[in-house]
């Protein structure tokens, strides 16, 4: 945060606003100073016979004049670096004009050469940026030393005692001038004070406010009336692949696709709804909601600020949420439900034992099972979900795992050899719970067999891995040739208790992504071309896998 300067624990001198006003007038005076060394060296290089300055002592003059340039370059260079104290520099300026003009007045024949009127600017200047009881001793010391020249040049005969008023004069005239301008000093430091802390403060404010932005969550991106980036933060660049350093470049460039629904926005001014103004992440690895709003006017050609909103965290707050609820009644559901579900399903299997049950008795028994089994599964599903066991991730080569895993689940499976195949032969590393990835690909694996066998009468199920083309992520493929999923169920497809046609528990597909996105994975859904459906696993980024390493 920006604060005022101290060294050591020691206060400065002069406060921020007014040491910062005095280097200004120094450095005003500075230039000016220059000017009048280099005027004096140019007018006493051209002047011939008859020299305007310098007459007396020319030899003196030029001297002076030399040594009076090269001290302001010197202080001219010492304003420049700010470690230097303002009110040093000052008495520094004073001593340097004091002696060299006066000198330059001395050897120009005294008071009447008109150098004076040049010191009582450079003396004023000077006391302007002391304290007020060091101005007027610099006041009162450079009239001392006018009326010790004029008496030098008076014992020389060179000026007349009608001299001496003069220097009066103009030693009475540095000192009222320095009496004047102290209460104006005395404002103008006020002022500059006040601004210097405002500056403060609201630099401290600006850091604050960045500070904030770069550390939320949610993506946030400024565009101007021409749609140039001014502003965005760390979220946005890594959720839309915006490079932070793109400040005052067009949106278009850097990303199109928020580019596109801007332009969509500012042409209608309405807030487009959630599914026209979503898009892939960079990583393609969750879904970007867009929300618009002018920083200005109403008429489309204003400031916009553009909040970008990962669905996934969305999505996460509200599992979050429904799986405390599933939490908080799992261990009454577990006592409560499971017990008499158990004794309904063992009477009927005591009534299916009886002699004198009929067919009929019969069916009614296979519905109280089936359903009783149902009821027990969907009980396993939720306890399952409400343990919430931390993953244990581990890098394997997907090659290797599939083949391994496919293996087990015909075998264990009693399928056909073809049934089940894999159609990659890459060499893919991926980084995941092996007990995790084994649940998730067994779930969608069973469900493509079993709905494939009870629609299409055949089973062909096959596994597919790679890499991304855009992003290089690895990704598994699980497609089946079965009926797929109805086109109302694609949203709602992996959210808890949705059922399809076929029945199930609703609670598979969930804890499927539940599984992937506690590995830093993602679960997704298409359907397959000629019908069926893939799924597909797109594994955590390996440029990623160290900090998620180190976190856990």
């Amino acid at each position: 945060m920006a604060k005022q300067d101290s060294s050591s624990g020691r206060q400065p001198d002069l406060a921020g606003g007014q040491a910062e006003l005095n280097r200004r007038v120094l450095t005003l005076v500075g230039s000016f100073r220059v000017l009048v060394a280099a005027a004096l060296i140019v007018l006493l290089a051209i002047q011939a016979d008859s020299p305007i300055l310098g007459g007396r002592y020319p030899l003196l003059f030029l001297v002076v004049s030399l040594v009076y340039g090269l001290c302001a370059l010197v202080i001219a260079l010492l304003l420049r670096r700010k470690r230097w104290n303002v009110t040093h520099l000052a008495w520094l300026q004073f001593v340097v004009d004091i002696s060299c003009l006066t000198l330059a007045g001395h050897a120009s024949g005294g008071i009447g050469s008109g150098l004076e009127g040049i010191l009582v600017l450079f003396v004023v200047a000077s006391s302007m940026t002391m304290r007020v009881r060091s101005g007027y001793l610099a006041a009162a010391t450079a009239a001392l030393i006018i009326l010790l020249e004029q008496t030098l040049s008076f014992l020389d005969g060179v000026t007349t005692v009608a001299d001496f008023f003069q220097a009066g004069v103009i030693g009475a005239i540095m000192l009222g001038i320095v009496g004047a301008i102290q209460p104006v000093i005395r404002r103008v430091t006020e002022s500059e004070e006040l601004a210097h802390q405002r500056g403060i403060d609201l630099e401290n404010l600006a850091q604050l406010n960045e500070y904030i932005i770069q550390n939320l969550r949610e993506a946030i991106v400024v565009v101007d009336e021409t749609d140039h980036v001014r502003l965005l933060n760390q979220a946005a660049a890594e959720q839309v692949g915006i490079p932070e350093n793109s400040s005052g470049q067009h949106l278009e460039d850097v990303a199109p696709q928020v580019h596109a629904l801007l332009k969509r926005w500012r042409a209608s001014q309405l807030d487009v709804s959630m599914e026209t103004s979503s898009f892939l992440s960079t990583d393609d690895a969750s879904v970007i909601h867009a929300h618009f709003a002018s920083l200005g006017n109403n008429n489309g050609s204003s400031a916009v600020l553009i909040f970008l909103e990962d669905a996934n965290l969305l999505a996460e707050k509200v599992q979050q949420t429904k799986l405390a609820a599933l939490g908080r009644l799992s261990a009454s559901i577990a006592h409560e439900i499971r017990n008499p579900v158990g004794a309904l399903s063992h009477a009927a299997q005591l009534l299916r034992e009886s002699r004198d049950v009929d067919e009929q008795d019969r069916r009614f028994i296979d519905i109280i099972q089936t359903n009783s089994g149902r009821v027990s599964e969907i009980i396993d599903n939720i306890l399952q979900l409400s343990r919430r066991e931390d993953a244990s991730p581990e890098r394997m080569a997907l090659k290797d795992w599939t083949n391994n895993f496919v293996n087990e689940f015909v075998t264990t499976l009693e399928l056909y050899e073809g049934q089940v195949s894999i159609t990659s032969d890459a060499d893919v590393e991926v980084r995941m719970d092996p007990s995790h990835l084994r649940q998730v690909t067994w779930n969608l694996c069973e469900n493509a067999v079993k709905y494939a066998s009870e629609t299409a009468g055949a089973i062909a199920v096959e596994l597919e891995f790679g890499r991304l083309p855009n992003n290089g992520r690895p990704y598994l493929e699980i497609s089946d040739q079965g009926p797929g999923i109805p086109d109302d169920m694609v949203d709602s497809v992996f959210e808890p208790f949705a059922t399809g046609t076929f029945g199930g528990t609703g609670l598979g597909l969930y804890i499927c992504r539940e599984l992937c996105e506690r590995n830093s994975a993602s679960l997704r859904y298409r359907s397959r071309p000629g019908g069926g459906s893939i799924f597909q696993i797109v594994f955590a980024d390996p440029s990623r896998w160290d900090k998620e390493a180190a976190v856990l």
